[in-house]
């Protein structure tokens, strides 16, 4: 048999640690998006015994794991980018067929894919990221003696990870919530997503390959298929689950946290569950501006047909003329993008769902819509950027809600205090954004207050589509944009989901974790008597 073009067999297989789990008898085929037919591959359904041996095989890979060194660790991972790439079109190609996302677009993510993996990599090489504190005795300070101490952080165990719809590499087996887990020192049962599943198991048999090459033990990664919720809940559910992480919608991301509250030992769940990102059109910036403005965001509204996770939902200003020009601009712009393949059937179908709902509250007028439509595909969505004044605005929590896809509703406000009413009235977002004249950030200080606090990146004259994947990234915000503000699941500090702090106290030297012994065998920066140094 060949798999489009190598081990057929092997990739519609449940991975279980080293071993391909025999069929159960119950398989289902990806379908393309684009044409509504199946693709090749007949994927096996995993049960819940598969999710029951993953988890029992990822904690005893845990016991050796947790205790790899930092190298081999960062060998794996560039193993596993040096094996995406060497898949070139074959994942390309099959991740097109798959989401009906473009090339070039893919080519992309699998770039920021494979250069997560190496900047961990990175991180794990100069280690600082354990946050190392060492305070030695003093034995003589009174009126108390103070003892040794040593904290650092260590890894929390086995992680289940939920793969993302959107982006079906970078977001899903060897994504951002992979790669921080297994860089912590976590084995990860990643439960694959059924939109794409030979993109999934392409990638899944290049970590396999990546462990078994570096002697990483058996358990350290496992993959499995579901069509329904059974496998994920059963993963969730499991005792030795100690973490799991979601990108998804509001509804699935709440019953993945219920679930993990009501177990005997609740166990944390990182979930991003939409969010509608507001951008804010101050009054000059406007006046200055207005076509520019509009050019930018038609393009970041349309962008991948809207299916970012940063996607400009909410666009605020007050009644100007240059809103007037802002306004006619856009609509023109809007009208001239085509229409585009959206990843499923169900969320396109969704979204024509909730945008009709939408334009049909008579409160609801229409900016700018697509009439471009591509009819030699299917599922395709037509961009709409509709209006409702602040006050009908206010009148609904339905307009609150987050519609995925190539849709954005600006809100026309009467003054700025009603502007500022409304930026209260927001939950929780990813991003906020700002579009402003420099002299003007001072005089409305107060909506800029109320942005910080309501969003976990605060943007000042820029689209909020494109996530820089780096250290001072902050991908995360309040509920209900993801379940647990004080994380971020892109750049380095996604590390820190997967690890908990551990003191040390009166040991000796030699039985210390590397990075707390006195003479620093490591060379990372540690914070030692309350300086930092790297002795």
């Amino acid at each position: 048999m060949t798999r489009w073009g190598k081990n057929y067999y092997m990739n519609t297989q449940n991975i279980i640690g080293y071993a391909l789990i025999p069929p159960t008898g119950k398989s289902f085929r990806a379908m393309s998006p684009a044409s509504d037919t199946e693709l090749a591959g007949d994927f096996h359904v995993a049960t819940t015994t598969d999710a029951d041996a993953a988890m029992q095989l990822a904690d005893k890979a845990f016991a050796v794991y947790r205790h790899t060194d930092a190298k081999t660790k960062a060998a794996f991972l560039r193993s596993i980018a040096e094996g995406i790439t060497a898949l070139g079109d074959e994942l390309l190609n099959r991740c097109a067929a798959e989401s009906g996302l473009p090339i070039p677009r893919l080519t992309g993510e699998r770039g920021r894919t494979t250069g997560q993996l190496n900047m961990y990599a990175n991180l794990l090489e100069e280690g600082s990221w354990v946050d190392a504190v060492i305070d030695t005795a003093i034995p003589d300070r009174t009126p108390l003696p103070r003892v040794d101490i040593r904290k650092m952080l260590v890894p929390v165990g086995p992680a289940v990870v939920f793969g993302a719809s959107n982006f079906p590499m970078a977001f899903s087996v060897a994504g951002g919530d992979t790669v921080s887990a297994l860089a912590a020192g976590c084995p990860v049962v990643v439960k694959a997503h059924p939109a794409h599943p030979g993109a999934s198991a392409l990638v899944a048999e290049v970590i396999m390959q990546a462990a078994q090459k570096h002697g990483l033990p058996d358990g350290v990664f496992s993959h499995l298929f579901d069509d329904g919720y059974a496998v994920g809940e059963a993963l969730v559910k499991h005792p030795k689950t100690k973490i799991v992480t979601f990108t998804g919608s509001l509804k699935g991301g709440m019953a993945l946290v219920k679930m993990a509250r009501e177990r005997d030992e609740p166990i944390p769940v990182f979930a991003e569950m939409g969010s509608t990102n507001p951008v804010i059109l101050l009054p000059q910036a406007l006046e200055n501006r207005a076509e520019e403005l509009a050019k930018t965001y038609s393009e970041s509204v349309t962008m991948s047909a809207g299916q970012f996770c940063t996607n400009p939902g909410l666009l605020l200003a007050v009644k100007s003329e240059g809103l007037d020009r802002f306004k006619t601009a856009l609509g023109a712009g809007i009208a001239n993008v085509a229409s585009a393949t959206m990843l499923t059937a169900g969320i396109c179908s969704n979204y024509q769902k909730l945008s009709k709902e939408r334009l049909g509250n008579e409160a609801v007028n229409i900016v700018g819509k697509a009439d471009k439509l591509n009819t030699e595909n299917q599922n395709q969505a037509l961009a709409v950027v509709s209006e409702i004044s602040a006050a009908d605005f206010l009148a609904d929590d339905k307009f609150k809600e987050e519609v995925f896809g190539p849709y954005s509703m600006l809100i026309v406000a009467d003054d700025m205090a009603q502007l500022e009413e409304v930026v209260g009235y927001l939950h929780g977002q990813l991003t906020a954004t700002i579009m402003a004249e420099r002299e003007e950030l001072a005089l409305y200080k107060p909506i800029i207050d109320k942005l910080s606090n309501l969003a976990g990146r605060v943007i000042l004259n820029g689209p909020p589509t494109g996530v820089e994947v780096g250290n001072a990234m902050q991908h995360g915000g309040p509920f209900p944009a993801t379940s647990d503000s004080r994380f971020t699941s892109v750049g380095t500090g996604a590390i820190k989901r997967f690890v908990r702090p551990v003191a040390w106290q009166n040991w000796d030297n030699d039985l210390l974790p590397d990075a707390l012994k006195d003479e620093n065998p490591l060379g990372i920066w540690r914070l030692f008597n309350n300086e930092w140094s790297r002795k």
